[in-house]
């Protein structure tokens, strides 16, 4: 039970676990995590939708608490995940609506952040900025923005961009 409680601690949006470059490759974040509202609408839409950036879904698994069924996904690359989703959180937080909050993921080409904007408008994804530079950000930031079917604002974002 305790690794239970432990578990859906991590999976708060409030909990974002940072560590070093030595820990964690060229990323500073480790991991984070997000409460949706359909459990299979954004199991759908982060499957698809990562597939064009090149990550895949790489633990799924399910459990009871308190009477309740707590499903959880975790996407990444190379059997590591590293953004979550999952049906529960805390209670007291509203599911898509965390002022300031927006998930930004490396993407390895123009071509990729292209065909995932548009997969992420197919499935019910909303434009938050359309693909393009971004040279205010720094030279060479390519990106495009969307707000997913839960209201999570997220990025497809490449930082070696050439005209």
């Amino acid at each position: 039970m305790f690794k239970k409680i432990m578990l859906l601690s991590l999976l708060s949006i409030s909990s974002m676990y940072l560590v070093t470059k030595a820990n964690a490759g060229n990323s500073m974040v480790h991991h984070t995590s997000i409460s949706v509202n359909d459990w299979e609408k954004s199991l759908n839409f982060y499957d698809q939708t990562f597939k064009e950036l090149g990550y895949k879904r790489v633990m799924t698994f399910d459990f009871e608490q308190d009477g309740k069924k707590i499903y959880v996904a975790g996407y990444g690359d190379e059997g590591r995940p590293a953004f979550w989703i999952c049906n529960e959180g805390n209670q007291d937080e509203q599911v898509g609506n965390a002022r300031g909050v927006h998930f930004g993921f490396l993407a390895p080409s123009v071509e990729a952040i292209q065909n995932w904007y548009k997969k992420c408008l197919e499935l019910g994804g909303k434009d938050n900025g359309k693909p393009g530079p971004r040279p205010e950000y720094h030279p060479g930031y390519y990106g495009a923005f969307i707000i997913d079917p839960d209201g999570w604002r997220i990025e497809a974002c490449l930082h070696d961009y050439k005209k």
